[in-house]
């Protein structure tokens, strides 16, 4: 288990809070004062690495009550235990419901690559992608300098298939989902200068340049089975996508393109959302966002058959109706066909962004991210970048929060629920003060408990 221990004085505080909340409020009340009950409580905090440097980027519930979690080392020592040089490779740790560690393992070659995503398959193993520069080791294959890297593992974690995508330049993978059919889908951003056009089965074909959103559609075993790249002259990112209802798929990122596939561009960079069908070709297309910088990150549908995206904005016009300060975490709900429903944004007075977001099971949803702030939803910062959890139920209302870090520089990356009702949030610490009570290299894997 890992462990940080609640002062009983700071859960009476919590209640005593929980019960003066319950007299009348509007929503402005419970915007500026979120810890309206005994939820989010800190139950534990680790850190985990070795000397040299470590991330967390995503967490997963396992259909064993437990969780897995996805990053990237470099170090070759302390907690990690089977790697054999100092470049970055792909870890993964197990866990099971008791939050106790199962097994961890690292993949890569003798260069560098990372994970940014990983998904537990329907088989009861894992599917993980991210990028590599490596043409050894667990690679077999580098088409250039980055290249999406898709891992297929067992429920153990040992390596049943791998497999690279991309061409000369650098070509990075963000996410990926199994598909109804057993396959995958995965996306991410293609050098579209460097391939001179090529990762694109569409069969007219548009002048686009520099970074596109890449999606690929993979059968079982990995084999590309169409694949078309969206965006236009400028940069276009995709961090995430879903399989919607139709059997299509709807991708989300950031664009500060204004020609060729975007029509409808706010204003630098914009939520850009894509609704494609299941073999690619675009049904839709729409951004949101203001005249300031607006970047998409995540996307979950909710119980009532639209989708929550997530990510932050530093404007406050256009689709923007508020702003607490330099950036906040910005929160969208899109119907099927890309209408906006409502937005919200919540932070303080400095910077503070959204990564990832989640379901609960009382059909509300935690979002993980960092701030700055000390300010209007936030109630503390410990130094620099905090990690920050927040949780809204349905209809965006914020019911509690919680930033956690030191004097140093501090991340949430990922996050979930598990099966006892927890939250576990991933990311990386460079502090060893204040809530982090230990620092064994650089950065290190933050791991987060919360009740």
């Amino acid at each position: 288990m890992f462990n940080k221990t609640l002062q009983s004085i700071f859960v009476f505080v919590i209640l005593l809070i929980s019960i003066n909340s319950c007299t009348d409020k509007n929503d402005d009340d419970d915007i500026i004062n979120p810890q309206i009950s005994a939820q989010g409580i800190i139950e534990n905090i680790d850190t985990l690495g070795g000397s040299k440097n470590e991330s967390g980027q995503a967490v997963k519930t396992t259909s064993d009550g437990g969780f897995v979690v996805l990053g990237f080392t470099q170090s070759m020592d302390q907690d990690v235990t089977d790697k054999t040089d100092e470049s970055y490779d792909v870890w993964v740790l197990k866990y099971n419901a008791e939050a106790e560690l199962e097994w961890t393992k690292t993949y890569g070659g003798t260069n560098d690559e990372r994970g940014n995503d990983i998904i537990q398959t329907q088989d009861g193993g894992y599917a993980i992608i991210g990028f590599t520069y490596s043409n050894d080791g667990d690679i077999s294959n580098n088409n250039g300098q980055e290249d999406f890297w898709v891992i297929k593992l067992d429920n153990q974690g040992n390596l049943s298939w791998q497999n690279t995508y991309g061409y000369s330049g650098i070509d990075t993978g963000y996410s990926i989902l199994q598909t109804n059919d057993g396959g995958y889908f995965i996306t991410g951003v293609l050098d579209v200068t460097a391939s001179g056009g090529a990762g694109n089965t569409r069969n007219n074909q548009t002048q686009h340049a520099g970074g596109d959103y890449w999606s690929l559609k993979l059968d079982q075993s990995g084999t590309i089975e169409w694949s078309k790249y969206f965006g236009g002259f400028f940069t276009d990112t995709a961090y995430d996508a879903i399989q919607t209802e139709d059997n299509g798929f709807l991708i989300i990122g950031s664009s500060d393109s204004e020609d060729t596939d975007i029509s409808n561009n706010k204003g630098s960079y914009d939520f850009w959302i894509v609704k494609v069908s299941n073999t690619g070709t675009t049904e839709w297309e729409k951004s949101f966002g203001s005249t300031e910088i607006d970047e998409a990150r995540a996307i979950i549908k909710s119980s009532d058959g639209n989708y929550l995206i997530i990510g932050d904005t530093r404007g406050q016009d256009t689709d923007v109706s508020s702003n607490f300060g330099a950036a906040d975490v910005w929160v969208i709900k899109i119907s099927p066909t890309g209408d906006l429903l409502w937005e919200k944004t919540y932070g303080g007075e400095n910077f503070d962004v959204g990564r990832a977001i989640a379901k609960t099971v009382d059909d509300g949803f935690v979002i993980c991210g960092s701030s700055r702030s000390a300010s209007g939803n936030l109630t503390e910062n410990q130094g620099q970048n905090d990690a920050w959890i927040l949780k809204i139920d349905n209809s965006g209302s914020l019911k509690w929060q919680q930033s956690i870090g030191g004097t140093n520089v501090d991340f949430a990356y990922g996050i979930a629920e598990i099966g006892n009702g927890n939250i576990i949030v991933v990311g990386e610490s460079s502090s060893n003060d204040a809530d982090i009570t230990e620092n064994k290299g650089f950065t290190d894997l933050l791991l987060i408990e919360i009740k």
